[in-house]
């Protein structure tokens, strides 16, 4: 299995199969939203999601897309000690990924990815980060609205007010140093675009 960062330029309905996941790490609860192209959003658990993810890559007649709303990158300050990526902040509020809910997700995606890596097919994965964890206050919120949130911000960029935030432009500080979040796991496969809901 090849799995890769996907490109800014990749970033097209046409350009392969797009699966949209917003994960989750839950025991027994439908903790992930699942949305297979141009399908309807689902509910599932995180292994049933990782068996959903494993047949549409065995199955699958073009490249994957996966969109994946987790840290698929992070940032170390030149001295080593984590950092904020500048997608992590707006205002006063701070979602890091090496804090609260950003290392559980991080965990979760490194599992699933593993998953996926061990399967033996020829099947291209590329990677999006998504990033919708800055909702307005009181806004309601689903795992489904989640997935439909990240497929607007990939398929209609005119008229949607998400971002497409290239891998150049996540540093914070100039000398922060920008890598893969699964090089410590021995799985670099780059750093991917992040498609970020609001402004």
């Amino acid at each position: 299995m090849k799995i890769r960062a996907g490109m800014v330029s990749e970033i097209d309905r046409s350009s392969g199969r797009w699966l949209f996941v917003d994960l989750g790490f839950s025991e027994n609860s439908k903790s992930c939203g699942f949305l297979a192209h141009d399908g309807a959003p689902e509910e599932l658990r995180f292994a049933e999601l990782v068996d959903r993810l494993a047949s549409e890559a065995q199955h699958a007649k073009a490249p994957i897309n996966l969109v994946l709303e987790a840290p698929l990158s992070v940032a170390f300050t030149a001295r080593g000690n984590p950092s904020g990526r500048s997608i992590e902040k707006r205002g006063s509020k701070a979602r890091y990924w090496y804090v609260g809910l950003g290392c559980s997700v991080l965990v979760a995606a490194t599992y699933l990815l593993r998953s996926l890596m061990e399967l033996e097919c020829s099947t291209e994965i590329r990677l999006f980060e998504g990033l919708i964890s800055f909702k307005e206050s009181g806004a309601a919120s689903s795992h489904s609205s989640d997935v439909l949130l990240l497929r607007d911000i990939a398929w209609n960029r005119e008229t949607h007010a998400g971002t497409i935030v290239g891998a150049e432009s996540l540093r914070r500080k100039q000398d922060d140093v920008i890598r893969s979040a699964f090089a410590v796991s021995a799985m670099d496969f780059g750093v991917p675009p992040v498609l970020a809901a609001g402004g």
